[in-house]
């Protein structure tokens, strides 16, 4: 495993310059907008604090929950038909983001700048603010959810050394904000679910822990094989332990799942490729870059940076994406799936969303 056998703190700056520009100017984290009007509180409590509304379609929800340690966000796009009142219920796509700085600091992690970007721009606003997903479900009769999934949260509850406890991701995501959304904004029982990097992971993830939930899933770059190993490489613990060390550092990485040698059980509990039988009847998609310099990378001479040769974080999504899709294949489950050349950036997230979407919507509408 190369970050832990290799070079530990300096390796984590070598790769964080690799992969990421860490600079100010991310989403803001400031007070919730507005009391929201009608809250409907989860079983264990949870409720809508606060809702903001920037733009025509666009709702923010500040959610007080239990199962984390700060504000829960999640940013809603609704139908143009929407309303609070309405007879019926929405079909909903939920996205799911990268690593990076959280609309929060939940879990004790912190934003990895005081508020900036992250190594995947992650938060409750990063597919409005790097895609086009407002104009691409403009006409479309869908609720989008992109919740705030932690700086590093990995989409799970983590395991803290046996403890449980805080942060619990995906009771905040799955049974939390789902019952909120479905008993106060009209959400209904038809869902789909993608997500960029570690939104990937959690995609199928999510996916594959709670049968029937979603009917179809995607992942983007994705590291969707978590017990990969390359021990002359970077490998997919290397980025669990490289996300708590930028995103939280003050905390241990084997707290999200324990080690995965000695852990090895909680590890398969939560990895897409040792639960690929469970992914039947779900339509799947994954893609992922090989790493290499692509058609959205700025070259010498174009005025920009050249791209580093290699990005190797996408490449090891470019590894593990195509070993799932193998699994896949092999246990007779359907899966599309598109490889190419290209870096772990925003632009190719963004050709691939645009994409997969209407296959996405097509299984919920």
């Amino acid at each position: 495993m190369g970050l832990r056998g290799l070079a530990g703190a300096g390796f984590i700056v070598g790769i964080a310059g690799l992969t990421a520009t860490i600079a100010p100017g991310g989403p803001a984290g400031g007070p919730p907008g507005g009391a929201a009007r009608k809250a409907a509180p989860a079983d264990d409590g949870a409720i809508v604090i606060g809702e903001r509304r920037p733009r025509r379609r666009v709702l923010d929800l500040a959610i007080r929950s239990p199962v984390l340690d700060d504000v829960g966000r999640a940013r809603l796009l609704l139908p143009a038909r929407w309303s609070r009142d309405a007879s019926r219920r929405w079909p909903v796509l939920w996205l799911l983001h990268g690593a990076g700085a959280g609309g929060g600091s939940s879990s004790g992690a912190r934003p990895l700048d005081g508020g900036g970007r992250g190594l995947e721009d992650g938060g409750h606003t990063a597919w409005t603010d790097h895609t086009d997903i407002e104009e691409l479900t403009e006409d479309a009769d869908v609720i989008v959810v992109m919740p705030d999934g932690g700086p590093c949260g990995n989409y799970t509850d983590w395991w803290n050394r046996g403890g449980g406890g805080t942060p619990k991701w995906e009771t905040f995501h799955l049974a939390e904000l789902r019952q909120i959304l479905e008993r106060g904004y009209r959400a209904g029982p038809d869902r789909a679910v993608a997500g960029n990097a570690m939104g990937g992971l959690g995609a199928l993830s999510y996916a594959a822990r709670h049968r029937g939930l979603f009917r179809a899933a995607a992942s983007f770059s994705g590291p969707v094989h978590t017990l990969y190993r390359d021990p002359a490489g970077l490998d997919v613990a290397d980025l669990v332990e490289l996300g708590v060390a930028i995103g939280a550092p003050s905390l241990d990485w084997t707290e999200v799942w324990g080690d995965p040698d000695e852990q090895r059980a909680v590890w398969r509990q939560h990895n897409p490729y040792d639960l690929a039988d469970r992914l039947a009847g779900v339509r799947l998609h994954v893609s992922s870059g090989d790493g290499a310099p692509g058609p959205y990378d700025r070259r010498p001479g174009t005025g920009g940076k050249a791209a580093e040769p290699l990005d190797a974080v996408e490449a090891l999504a470019h590894t593990v994406s195509q070993e799932f899709a193998g699994k896949l294949r092999k246990l007779g489950i359907p899966v599309s799936a598109h490889f190419y050349r290209g870096t772990h950036t925003w632009p190719y997230w963004r050709r691939e969303l645009r994409a997969t979407l209407p296959a996405l919507l097509a299984e919920i509408t």
